[in-house]
């Protein structure tokens, strides 16, 4: 987005107990009919354990984890909870226990420069096939995890998961991933309930290790038959057998269903604690994580600590957390049964114990677990303080979806009085694009601006974060000169923005920036685009500063826009040149890509049509992932210029209807429409009905009022009445209409795509002389920054009207430089060159084996995995089959081949 109203990713607070497997318990069972299986020598992507709570996933994971470890290969454990529900969250925690495996580091700094998840991925991928070496990924309850966004960026990590790179997940339900198509592709190791549930052999090795003396044989086959081999179950069965003498009444004493077996035995386990132990359960059964500290916070006393190690070590369903023993949690089946039964015994204690846990880890830093159990002791006012002052910092670090789902939570009778929680939701919503209800809160928040200090407290706003209300009057009137444009009221856009930069403090980079932008974008809408380039150039040094990194490389992208509308090639060069490198020196994923687009439709406009699609395959190796939101159709859109400028109109129209599909100018104006470019790709193949469709379609008419956002469609418009045979005298007219406003604008592409064109109609009606003048404008406009498409673009007609130039002035040698340079695109080379030129310089047998790959649906990575070479080599061989056969991009690879006889 070229307006950014949010700020990129600062440090992040872990909680490193996530990022480490269970510790192994004595009493565990060997299971080599499930380690071997999971183990073996057949290693797809991906490895599924499914199965409801209490069937021993996480142990079995733990013990895997363990014994790659041990094997001395890379091991990365990530213990999800809903928490990580948010992709910035997943992201960062992802990086962290890769980079702890000594995997991640392209990732962990991209993190630091707030690049998205799916750029993070892409990273995330590139360093695990740099890496080399075998890694394994365990992501252990997966089913916490909601947001579609996470479910894409697993997907992508599993499709393009480099040779040696396995995930693992554990889940309680199968995850909205693409299952099926993995399945058949043999790319998914599947591990349900049914395999993990405990088989005669293993209940009894589990109850001899865990009971001082053995069951009977028969007792404990009925053990293994009621709870059909459950862990949970057995683990609480032992619990209850221990102090019984009465074993063989115990087994037959339940029956029935699961739940009714746990809560059955939950009961026998909670009656044979001792008073204080059984309290401490009820009490602290709140909790996700328990702490000795954090115990005593919610019990009032001080033997915390001690309470949890006696738990641990009498294996009352205490999970050890880490290697200090300072964290723990309940086994999560324990746990319901825990909190339900505090709900029966005590139905208002869990409120106060929750707001209880909300003041301790807000004492101790940790926001997000003091926010949530603020919600869950209904303690409103509470949440909404720790929402506002924690909403900066999630800003920050980009997890408005988190934010925004904290603050929708909250009644919406307290933003009445809270301004700056109010222009929190805001930003939230307007982040993910969504303006609904601001106008409300926008004014709401207003109300208060005016509040004095000498006020009483009963007219005084309700605020925390004194820093965010002292910059309220410069974000409302960034958010009121978005709102404006998305409206599309420019008055009223540039006003709120002015008057954001005015209000902004000298430091406040992202405010100042975002409003610079936001004039930019007013002013470029409007056709006023020396305004627009001084209030770009404003922004990015603002975002600069600031080091919103991604958001500089969007603004750079349309400030070389804005410079090419001037005629200013070379200005926007050089500020896509000098965003690459700022993107080299941040190690940034996201926007580059775009910077190589942009400088292919640079080489293109200067007639450079190898360094148009050297460019292009270099985007193209970037990807669209880690592109910018406009990279889809504008990489789309000028590979159908590139196929255009050599010829190949089929093959630009096919190319243009893919960047129409994907259409998307983000806050940019549609200056350039896609629609537009594809009813010339049809003129240039000849078919005239296909561009009068279009027109029809849009509704233009040849005596339109003039307006900036129009004028390339009514250039456009022009070229295909021209063709169709309308009538000349209209034509000039409205030609003269156009080219006058553009003038008057300064936008000097256009100028000479008018001129051109006034020159190819003055020709066709033998006025040679106009046409002359039409063309010598266009050309001195065009001469002084090589500006061929410009010109030869226009119309076939245009070479015979340059090779009538004479003379040595420097318009007369550009035009002949054209000239020659249209007659060398005019003689494509056959079909029997292309063969002569295959022997001279042909595949090698491994790029022909890659060249077979190409031609099938496989992802790069499938591609490197079938060839067993890395994914780096397979670039290596990519790279050399576009070079020997001309291509910029796959598909035209493996069309070019065919068309060379391979």
């Amino acid at each position: 987005m070229n307006a950014p109203l949010a700020d990129p990713a600062s440090s992040r607070r872990l909680l490193t107990t996530k990022l480490h497997p269970p510790r192994s318990r004595s009493d565990v069972v060997e299971r080599p009919r499930l380690t071997e299986r999971l183990s073996g020598s057949h290693r797809p992507a991906l490895t599924l354990v499914s199965a409801p709570a209490g069937f021993g996933k996480s142990t079995l994971l733990g013990e895997w984890c363990a014994r790659t470890t041990a094997a001395d290969r890379a091991c990365a454990w990530l213990s999800l909870d809903t928490n990580d529900d948010d992709p910035v969250r997943f992201a960062t925690y992802l990086v962290a226990a890769l980079t702890d495996a000594g995997v991640g580091n392209e990732a962990a700094h991209l993190l630091e420069t707030g690049e998205p998840l799916a750029a993070v991925v892409t990273a995330v991928v590139n360093d695990v096939a740099h890496a080399g070496d075998d890694v394994t990924m365990f992501l252990d309850d997966y089913h916490s995890i909601g947001v579609a966004a996470v479910h894409d960026a697993v997907a992508v990590l599993v499709e393009q998961a480099p040779p040696g790179f396995h995930l693992v997940i554990a889940t309680r339900a199968d995850p909205p991933l693409p299952l099926a198509r993995w399945r058949a592709r043999g790319d998914l190791l599947e591990v349900r309930a049914a395999d993990l549930r405990f088989r005669h052999d293993e209940v009894t090795a589990y109850l001899d290790g865990a009971l001082d003396r053995p069951l009977a044989a028969a007792d404990t086959a009925i053990l293994g038959e009621r709870t059909e081999g459950w862990i949970a179950a057995l683990q609480l069965a032992t619990l209850s057998l221990r102090d019984r003498d009465d074993t063989a009444s115990f087994v037959r004493g339940f029956a029935g269903d699961d739940r009714f077996v746990l809560d059955y035995l939950v009961d026998e386990v909670l009656d044979h604690q001792t008073a204080p132990v059984r309290r401490f359960l009820l009490t602290t059964s709140v909790l996700d994580r328990l702490s000795g500290s954090l115990c005593d916070e919610l019990t009032g006393d001080s033997d915390g600590q001690r309470m949890l190690e006696q738990l641990d070590r009498a294996n009352l369903f205490v999970v050890p957390l880490d290697d200090r023993r300072q964290w723990y949690r309940y086994h999560h089946l324990f746990a319901d049964v825990l909190r339900v039964r505090l709900l029966d015994e005590s139905p208002g204690e869990a409120a106060d114990l929750h707001r209880r846990a909300s003041v301790w880890f807000d004492r101790h830093g940790d926001a997000g677990e003091a926010i949530r159990h603020a919600f869950a002791g209904d303690d409103d006012g509470r949440a909404a303080e720790l929402v506002e002052r924690a909403a900066p910092e999630m800003r920050r670090t980009r997890q408005e979806a988190t934010l925004r789902r904290w603050l929708e939570t909250l009644p919406t009778t307290l933003y009445a009085d809270r301004p700056v929680l109010g222009i929190a939701l805001v930003g939230a919503r307007m982040a993910s694009g969504d303006p609904s209800g601001v106008g409300p809160l926008l004014d709401e928040a207003e109300r208060w601006l005016d509040a004095t200090t000498g006020a009483d407290d009963a007219t005084r706003p309700i605020v925390f974060d004194l820093d965010e209300f002292d910059a309220l009057p410069a974000q409302i009137a960034v958010y009121r000169a978005a709102l404006a444009l998305l409206d599309g009221d420019i008055a009223a856009t540039r006003r709120h923005a002015t008057r954001a930069v005015e209000l902004a403090r000298p430091d406040d980079h992202l405010r100042r920036g975002a409003a610079s932008a936001l004039i930019g974008l007013a002013a470029w809408t409007s056709g006023d685009l020396e305004t627009a380039a001084g209030a770009y150039t404003d922004s990015i040094e603002h975002l600069r500063l600031g080091g919103f990194v991604a958001d500089v490389l969007g603004c750079s992208l349309a400030a070389g826009d804005i410079a090419i509308a001037r005629g200013r090639l070379a200005e926007a060069g050089r500020t896509y040149e000098w965003a690459l490198r700022l993107a080299a020196e941040h190690g940034a994923v996201r926007g580059p890509g775009d910077m190589r687009v942009a400088l292919a439709d640079l080489a293109l406009e200067r007639g450079h049509l190898d360094v148009a699609a050297e460019q292009l395959r270099l985007a193209d190796d970037l990807g669209e992932r880690a592109g910018l939101p406009q990279f889809a159709y504008r990489f789309r859109a000028a590979t159908a210029r590139l196929a255009l400028a050599r010829g190949e109109t089929e093959r630009a129209i096919e190319a243009m209807e893919g960047a129409a599909r994907r259409y998307f100018t983000d806050f940019s104006p549609p200056v350039r429409p896609v629609d537009a470019e594809l009813a010339r790709c049809h003129l240039a193949a000849g078919d005239t009905s296909a561009a009068m469709e279009w027109v029809r379609e849009q509704g233009l008419a040849i005596d339109d009022q003039v307006s900036y956002l129009g004028e390339y469609e009514h250039v456009t418009l022009a070229m295909v009445l021209f063709a169709t045979g309308h009538g000349t005298a209209d034509l000039v007219e409205m030609l003269g209409r156009w080219g006058d406003a553009a003038r008057a604008g300064g936008r000097w592409s256009a100028v000479i795509e008018i001129e051109t064109l006034l020159a190819v109609v003055y020709d066709s009606i033998g006025d040679r002389p106009a046409a002359a003048e039409a063309l010598e404008r266009a050309l001195q406009l065009a001469a002084p920054e090589s500006r061929a498409c410009a010109v030869l673009g226009v119309h076939p007609r245009v070479v015979d009207l340059l090779r009538s130039i004479g003379g040595e002035s420097a318009s007369a040698t550009f035009a002949r430089r054209l000239a020659d340079l249209a007659s060398a695109r005019a003689q494509p080379p056959s079909q029997s060159a292309r063969a002569g030129a295959r022997l001279v310089d042909g595949l090698s047998e491994r790029e022909l084996d890659v060249l077979r790959l190409l031609r099938s649906e496989l992802s790069g990575p499938e591609i490197a995995r079938e060839l067993h070479v890395s994914v780096n080599t397979l670039r290596t061989h990519t790279k050399s089959i576009y070079t020997k056969l001309g291509a910029t991009s796959r598909r035209e690879a493996v069309r070019l081949a065919a068309e060379y006889g391979y």
